[in-house]
């Protein structure tokens, strides 16, 4: 019976033993030195850094945009008409999305302004005291390329404020002037010697350029797949075909307020 007694208390003993040296770790102080703690532990969250990633993942969108725009044709020579023109444009556009909130927008649109407007001249007629009239009624189609480069800011959620900035083609399918001339003989003849049309004629098929280069600015807001935006383009070259005198110079330059939905 001692023996057997001796061996129980051994065998016990052992057992507490392993107890013992089993519990230790879970009472140990888990916590990281200072030098090891991470501050934000969302950082090693997939989910947190997949989205992360995605913000910046190389992607193409498309939006449609419809809106209002006004053309400005800035003249130096008043004999050379140079009218507002307001109108809507239609049309879609390609964003190439890239990393660090940029962005490059090129599309294909198409523009139709209209403007009528009256040309006062000094009358020919010497029984005539009073100036006499050429009323323009013009009708303008144009088709147009942007190229934009664009910077996103977030703002709040869906919210976004961008910018952008690029050149532009414009390109004049046609401008129809149908006029009407409210002119007496003697000043009619005295205008076409000097190549000023009394009758209704395309002014792209007979004193403009039809390519008008120009050069954008703007910004707007995005919410989700909305935007609203505006900018202002301004000409670059020269849109008179055949200069008559040296000071005949026309340039056209553009404002545009569009709302654009993304598929």
């Amino acid at each position: 019976m001692t023996i057997q007694c001796l061996m129980a208390k051994k065998n016990f003993g052992l057992i507490l033993l392993w107890a013992s040296l089993s519990v230790l770790p879970l009472m140990a102080d888990n916590t990281l030195p200072p030098a090891y703690q991470i501050a934000d532990n969302t950082f090693f969250d997939p989910t947190r850094k997949t989205e992360r990633e995605k913000a910046y993942t190389f992607r193409v969108e498309y939006r449609i945009e419809v809106g209002y725009a006004q053309d400005l044709q800035y003249v130096r020579d008043l004999s050379f008409p140079g009218p507002h023109l307001y109108g809507a444009r239609i049309g879609a556009s390609f964003t190439f999305n890239l990393p660090l909130h940029f962005g490059l927008q090129t599309g294909l649109h198409y523009a139709i302004l209209g403007s009528k407007y009256d040309q006062h001249w000094r009358s020919m007629n010497v029984a005539n005291t009073r100036t006499e009239i050429i009323t323009h009624h013009l009708i303008a189609h144009n088709l147009v390329i942007p190229l934009r480069a664009y910077y996103t800011v977030p703002v709040w959620k869906e919210l976004n404020l961008f910018f952008f900035t690029g050149p532009q083609l414009q390109i004049g399918l046609a401008q129809n002037d149908n006029l009407d001339a409210f002119l007496s003989e003697e000043t009619q003849s005295w205008l076409e010697t000097k190549g000023v049309h009394t009758s209704p004629y395309d002014r792209m098929a007979d004193e403009l350029v039809r390519t008008n280069i120009q050069w954008g600015l703007g910004g707007g807001l995005e919410w989700d797949r909305y935007r609203l935006q505006a900018g202002y383009d301004f000409g670059l070259n020269n849109l008179v075909k055949h200069k008559q005198t040296a000071n005949q110079y026309m340039s056209q330059w553009g404002m545009l307020i569009s709302f654009c939905y993304r598929f």
